[in-house]
Formats: structure tokens, sequence, C-alpha cells
């Protein structure tokens, strides 16, 4: 079995998402690539100087689905509806999926399933042109920092739940220094532009704190 359990779950595993086409994108995945080579991951989420705030805002969001989607691909044969039957980020918190689309009252599922409706609604937010317009210069709309705020809060979610339920499995991998990172990068891009709420990020505030404090 590959590190990343490709085959295995195909459902949960999805393609890598890429940033909308056009030169901006590909320049600002540049000038990620090469701040996050640098080491100094608090360079590495500033807005560069210049640089629109919504197209910042939209090449990291689709990185960081990526990241998320790849760590939980590690997992999907451990996080299964019996393991984890419902989705929670240790004793106190449970998370209920609702969409306000389809599924308007929130319901209880497993972790695997609140993951799969997670990551489907994210997908689609990312691939709908009018929330994350593809071409270059195309307007963003005018609640679209209200909508990347929903898929940070979610995606931390499946952090959360890695952390509490899976961390053991992530070592046994030895995946734990990528994960570290990954969240690392993700809290300082979430702190830097003010995405999630306090009160949300308190099933890992211990490890937010080792992390935002040293900075």
């Amino acid at each position: 079995m590959s590190l990343f359990g490709l085959g295995r779950n195909q459902r949960t595993f999805r393609p890598k998402k890429s940033a909308p086409s056009g030169s901006k994108g590909a320049q600002l995945r540049k000038h990620i690539d090469a701040t996050l080579g640098s080491g100094n991951l608090r360079e590495a989420v500033r807005l560069p100087p210049g640089e629109d705030f919504n197209e910042w805002l939209a090449v990291n969001t689709v990185d960081f689905f990526n990241q998320v989607n790849l760590l939980y691909g590690t997992l999907t044969e451990f996080c299964t509806p019996e393991n984890c039957p419902t989705m929670t980020a240790g004793p106190k918190y449970e998370y209920r999926w609702a969409d306000g689309v389809q599924i308007k009252k929130p319901i209880e599922v497993s972790a695997p399933k609140y993951v799969e409706y997670l990551m489907d609604w994210i997908e689609a937010q990312l691939d709908d042109e009018s929330i994350f317009p593809q071409r270059l210069g195309a307007p963003f709309p005018p609640n679209f920092k209200e909508v990347v705020k929903t898929i940070f809060k979610r995606l931390f979610r499946v952090y959360a739940h890695i952390y509490h339920s899976h961390f053991q499995k992530i070592v046994s991998l030895k995946e734990e220094a990528h994960l570290n990172t990954c969240f690392k990068h993700f809290i300082l891009f979430t702190y830097e532009f003010g995405l999630i709420d306090k009160k949300e990020l308190a099933p890992l505030q211990e490890i937010i704190e080792s992390i935002i404090v040293p900075y």
C-alpha cells in the first residue's frame, strides 16, 4: 500500500485540484513555492506586495484543500465508519454535517462520511466559476472572503479529527513531521487573514499556541 493510500478509497481521495489558470495563479504559486522553500512559513503566508488579496486567498485555498486531501488520503483505511462512527475532535467536540442546501438540518454521520461531504462541498465551491473565477481578471464575488472562511473552518475540522483520532497512526506512518508542517502553514495563514473564529480552533488550542507564540 502506498503512503498516500491512493488505491484504497478513491471516493475520499480526490485528484489534485489546480489553481485558477492564467499567468497570475502560476506566478503566485511560484512565489509560494519559493517562500516555502526558504523554510520561513511566516513569510510564506504574507500577501506579496502589489498582489490582489482575493487572488492570494484563492491560490492558497486550493493548495490547502490539496494538502488536507493528501493527508486524509493516508488514513482512509483506518478512518472507517466502524472506528470513527461520529466526526469528533476529542471527547468534547463532535461535528454534524449540514450544507444549508441539500442537508439543511445538521445530521450525525461517521467521520469518513463527514469528510466526504465536506470535501465534495469544498470541491463544488472551487469548481464554481462565479466563486473561484478561472479566467484572468474575472471578478471575485463580494462575499468571497466569507466563502473562504467557511472552507477553512471545515478544513480545520479534518485536521482536528486527524490529530485527536489518528495521530498515532500518522506517527507509525512516519508522517507526523509532514502533518505538523502542513498544519503550521495552515494556521499561520488563518491567523494572518483572520479566517477562523477563535472558538472553532478550541479543539487544537494547545498545538496552535505552540505554533503562534514563538513567532
